[in-house]
């Protein structure tokens, strides 16, 4: 796991830092800080023990630690810890690995 051994996700959850928003638009305009969208991609910091499978076996995650993962609008649960905020949310509400 990451730097943040203190958060360890359960089951199919992956903990993810979400990336930080634009300060200047691809056009070079400033971006106020109650203008931006929250990004909908982030990096994976740690993953659960995997879904718990009929055969009682757990399933394997298909994005590991470091993966950079763009996510649903609505994904995840948002904490905050030692200053930082992390999203918790199941690994079918990852739609890609960039």
């Amino acid at each position: 796991m990451a730097k943040t051994s203190a958060i360890k996700p359960l089951g199919n959850h992956v903990l993810i830092k979400r990336a930080t928003p634009a300060e200047v638009s691809a056009g070079g305009i400033i971006i106020p800080e109650n203008s931006k969208d929250k990004p909908q991609e982030g990096k994976v910091i740690a993953l659960g023990n995997g879904k718990v499978l009929e055969n009682g076996k757990r399933s394997s995650f298909t994005v590991a630690v470091n993966d950079l993962v763009v996510f649903t609008s609505y994904a995840g649960t948002e904490v905050s810890h030692a200053g930082e905020d992390y999203l918790i949310m199941t690994e079918n509400d990852i739609l890609a690995v960039v």
